[in-house]
């Protein structure tokens, strides 16, 4: 049946620690406020990690295209809506879309994901009662992310991180808010003072544990697109990908 809560939305104020130099909202901080949403979403609907704990298994985000109008200013109040967008196989998707008060479109993503069985870590079907959901017309639905992204032959940049402990979620992995802002960290410095995201995909391939090595490589293809990874820096195992575009600042 069609969930009450199937269409969700929060309304927010941008802090002063969720912004960078240019006093705008950082593409991090935006994307986690839109998981945010969607993680008060998913306790209303009864589908959250707690209430799943019980069935031995975990949402994992696998990809994500998230694209950038505009980014909210200090002190900006913005409105991000969220819904669950369809089932495929053993992916499900889910969208988010973030507005001013005027009605403005500022950004939108569309997110896959896969479920887990917490006790074996591995991938497991959609259990009956999630895929039963009665969805919407699937027309309001956003494209999926893609499936696959170029991969990096010669990284030009390169950072190193640690795994810290209050960079772990409740899944005890690195947060999957870490690998975005990590893959942007190694983009050119001129690049990140003097343009602004304008799109993102994302691919998770691997969990990251407490105290791992990850390095974070970026290749530059033209003067405003880049392609991304993250690797363990122990074994050189790929644990994600991204491929961004930006723009100059306006």
């Amino acid at each position: 049946l069609m969930n009450p809560y199937f269409f969700f939305e929060e309304k927010y104020s941008v802090r002063a620690y969720e912004i960078d130099v240019h006093k705008r909202m950082t593409a991090p901080a935006l994307l986690r406020l839109m998981h945010e949403t969607a993680q008060q979403q998913v306790v209303q609907m009864k589908l959250s990690v707690w209430d799943l704990e019980p069935h031995h298994i975990s949402w994992v985000l696998v990809r994500i295209h998230f694209e950038i109008v505009r980014l909210p200013l200090l002190g900006e109040e913005i409105i991000i809506k969220t819904n669950p967008a369809g089932f495929e196989k053993v992916f499900t998707f889910r969208d988010y879309k973030v507005y001013d008060l005027k009605g403005n479109l500022l950004a939108w993503a569309s997110s896959t994901w896969l479920l887990m069985n917490t006790q074996t870590r591995k991938l497991t079907r959609i259990p009956d009662f999630i895929a039963n959901m009665e969805m919407p017309d699937s027309k309001d639905f956003l494209p999926h992310p893609v499936a696959k992204l170029p991969q990096i032959t010669s990284p030009d940049h390169q950072l190193n991180f640690r795994v810290n402990w209050y960079d772990l979620d409740f899944n005890q992995h690195l947060n999957n808010m870490f690998y975005l802002q990590w893959m942007l960290e190694s983009t050119p410095v001129k690049t990140l003072k003097t343009n602004n995201l304008r799109e993102i995909n994302l691919i998770y391939k691997q969990e990251c544990h407490h105290q791992e090595m990850v390095q974070s490589q970026t290749q530059q293809i033209a003067e405003q697109h880049f392609l991304h990874r993250l690797i363990k820096k122990e074994t050189g195992q790929e644990i994600a990908q991204g491929e961004s575009f930006w723009k100059p600042l306006s």
